[in-house]
């Protein structure tokens, strides 16, 4: 269900896209994936691991959120930006999170 732009379960929308592979890979995602040692396989295959830690509802262009996953023990931050009208998510950042930045368990910031 939509409530307005924004999904009324975004993980569950966003799990739903990536699973369903209804996800676009942004330019700047593209560029610095792989400076950070990011596949895109890490990201599709931590599906299951996604918890949102941020939301910014009125971001610049979507909706977006930042989630938190884990793939063979690493922890990776992605930025979802959700189209709701297209049944889509697109992937516009992704990294490790710095330790000097965020609380012990890299959910929530310092």
């Amino acid at each position: 269900m939509i409530v307005g732009n924004l999904p009324k379960e975004p993980l569950k929308f966003i799990k739903r896209c990536v699973v369903g592979g209804k996800l676009l890979w942004t330019y700047h995602v593209n560029m610095r994936m792989d400076n950070r040692h990011i596949s895109r396989q890490t990201i599709i295959e931590s599906v299951e691991s996604y918890e949102i830690i941020e939301e910014y509802p009125d971001d610049k262009y979507l909706p977006s959120y930042l989630v938190y996953a884990l793939h063979e023990k690493a922890v990776v931050h992605i930025l979802f930006g959700v189209d709701v009208y297209n049944e889509n998510v697109r992937i516009i950042t992704a990294y490790h999170p710095a330790k000097e930045q965020w609380n012990g368990d890299l959910k929530r910031r310092k």
